[in-house]
């Protein structure tokens, strides 16, 4: 089975990774920044496809991913894990529509709640303990689906008509704005930046630059919030104003 995924603070990472090692057989687990993911998904018949929801939509990248490379999914078997931090109504939905006009069949769908990984939105933030709680649930779900799997009884979450209307009124009809496009993010505060770089590497769209000693951001930001919580400095916001805690998956996680 071939593993696909976008991972921007590693919640997705973990989730597709713990599934794969769920199922007996060779995998394969790549990125969509890998430039080999196309010629491995062009070799694969069935696919494990991960993302994470932003606003019960497809991030930016993503989106962009399965449409550029649409000739790639047809007649392909496509299994879908979405991630969210609370909510997400047809998170696996929004890419099985995508995959299906491009000729895949999808054969089940997983909805797996993980830490919200937005630090600079104090509403959103939960502590430690409750974290880890949400991630041991999270093993339990993902390994009861991965045993499910190999039987013929995969998870059907995020794909029928009230999942749907759950995703589109629950959050996408309001907030469309915010992944139809790149964003104009993030933000990086002179006074805090050193001009490390780390940023620059880190991201997925090479949307930041350093020039004279200071990071740099463009007009073509995907929200995976990975430049936030990697910063040393803690100079970068995306959404908020201010840093309230930058999330590290490996916090959290626990020994397996």
């Amino acid at each position: 089975m071939t593993g696909i995924y976008f991972s921007g603070t590693g919640n997705t990472k973990f989730c597709i990774s713990r599934f794969l090692s769920g199922i007996e057989g060779e995998h394969r687990l790549l990125s969509i920044e890998d430039s080999a993911a196309v010629s491995e998904i062009s070799g694969a018949e069935e696919i494990l496809f991960a993302y994470p929801v932003y606003y019960s939509s497809l991030p930016k990248i993503v989106g962009d991913f399965i449409v550029n490379n649409k000739d790639l999914w047809r007649g392909k078997r496509i299994f879908i894990i979405a991630t969210m931090g609370a909510f997400s109504g047809d998170g696996a939905g929004v890419s099985a529509r995508l995959f299906r006009k491009y000729g895949a069949e999808i054969t089940g769908g997983l909805h797996i709640k993980m830490p919200d990984c937005i630090g600079d939105v104090k509403a959103l933030k939960k502590s430690p303990d409750e974290n880890r709680r949400i991630i041991a649930s999270a093993k339990e779900k993902i390994d009861k689906a991965a045993k499910n799997y190999p039987l013929g009884k995969p998870p059907r979450e995020g794909l029928n008509i009230f999942y749907h209307l759950a995703g589109l009124f629950g959050q996408r009809l309001y907030f469309s704005g915010k992944t139809k496009h790149y964003t104009r993010n993030p933000k990086i505060s002179a006074e805090k930046c050193v001009g490390c770089g780390k940023c620059e590497k880190l991201c997925p769209m090479r949307n930041i630059h350093i020039a004279d000693g200071k990071a740099v951001p463009g007009n073509k930001c995907t929200m995976c919030y990975r430049c936030f919580s990697l910063c040393p400095k803690k100079a970068i916001t995306i959404i908020g104003k201010k840093v309230i805690v930058q999330y590290n998956f490996n916090d959290y996680s626990g020994k397996e």
